[in-house]
């Protein structure tokens, strides 16, 4: 490992600082590094990646610029990451988990409402970013982003179609502008949730579910 530069603080050479692994890795192993992926998400979040300066980022985790640069190799890195360890989470925490389903209908609560929890957390702006500045990266770098939220997107889309195979899809539904439309409205939540609000998280999941399944299922026929 290259040596601490002098700029980084007593603190931040403890062990458990050690530099962020290279691009592409998603695992965040260190104190200094998840503060520099949760401040930074925030402020891309609030600002957008493109005005916010690498400076204002330094000093908004207590690093000087140089101290910062021993972490990262750059904004679009860090950008990436943010991104990277955000898809990695959606990949463990909703799709790993509603793949368990065997039922297409539970399948798609279990996607709304565990992504519903994600973007409902207090650090929820690494997701509120995944959409947003993903024209921030260098292309290449986009696709690989890019690919794995299209793999989620078809997972969602299957997940439409077996409903459709079964009967239960409302007619005239696109699959594809449907999986669209139901992450745009699980997404937008990181935008107007606050924490201590009307709504608490799984509430805020409750009306999603009700709204993706009502507006895309076939509903109950009124008992004569």
């Amino acid at each position: 490992m290259a040596p601490t530069p002098d700029t980084v603080s007593k603190e931040d050479k403890s062990p458990d600082s050690a530099a962020m692994p290279s691009a592409g890795e998603s695992s965040v192993d260190s104190d200094k590094t998840r503060t520099i992926f949760r401040v930074a998400a925030r402020i891309f979040s609030e600002r957008g990646f493109h005005a916010t300066s690498i400076n204002e980022i330094a000093e908004a985790v207590q690093l000087t610029k140089a101290g910062l640069y021993y972490y990262i190799k750059g904004k679009g890195d860090l950008l990436f990451r943010i991104m990277d360890h955000a898809m990695e989470t959606i990949e463990e925490q909703v799709v790993s988990a509603a793949e368990k389903e065997t039922d297409p209908e539970r399948r798609l609560e279990a996607v709304v409402r565990k992504h519903a929890a994600l973007v409902t957390q207090p650090a929820s702006a690494p997701f509120a970013i995944l959409v947003d500045e993903l024209s921030g990266l260098a292309p290449e770098l986009r696709e690989k982003i890019a690919a794995r939220q299209k793999r989620y997107v078809d997972f969602i889309r299957q997940t439409l179609h077996q409903l459709e195979d079964d009967g239960k899809l409302r007619p005239n539904v696109d699959c594809l502008a449907a999986s669209y439309a139901l992450l745009g409205m699980v997404l937008w939540s990181s935008r107007w949730y606050r924490q201590g609000g009307k709504l608490d998280s799984d509430q805020v999941a409750d009306q999603l579910a009700a709204m993706a399944l009502n507006g895309l299922l076939k509903q109950p026929a009124p008992a004569a």
